[in-house]
Order: C-alpha cells, then sequence, then structure tokens
C-alpha cells in the first residue's frame, strides 16, 4: 500500500491539488483521500479507483493463476 500512497501524493501535489480539492475532483470522501496517503490497508477498492482513474489508472482483481503463470 506504500507505493499507492506515495503515487497518489505525488500525483496530487503535482498538479498543485490540496486533499480536499483532490477528494471533490475525484467525487470521494476527504477520508478516502487521507486513508489512500496514510497507506491504511481497509480501503474500498471502487473508491481507489475513482481516485486512480483521475490519473488514468486503475487497479483490477488478480487471480493466484495470473501471479503463478
Amino acid at each position: 500500500m506504500k507505493q499507492l500512497a506515495e503515487f497518489v501524493k505525488e500525483r496530487r501535489k503535482a498538479v498543485n491539488l490540496t486533499q480536499e480539492e483532490f477528494a471533490e475532483r475525484a467525487g470521494v470522501a476527504l477520508t478516502v483521500i487521507r486513508k489512500i496517503e496514510q497507506g491504511k490497508t481497509n480501503l474500498n477498492m471502487d473508491k481507489v479507483n475513482l481516485v486512480l482513474r483521475m490519473f488514468g489508472h486503475e487497479l483490477a482483481p488478480v487471480n493466484s493463476k495470473e501471479l503463478n503463470g
């Protein structure tokens, strides 16, 4: 989760948005942005994807077959 936290925080700062402004534009609560940037693990994936879509990204579920090739 640390990589996700750093990615979101760096990208948000690169476009000069506060957490509040970014949450509003992404359509999520401020607490969602704070949890992501703090590296919390109990995140709602739908909310995370709303945030990531702001940067043209999305997290998709991974199954064990994909990981083991």
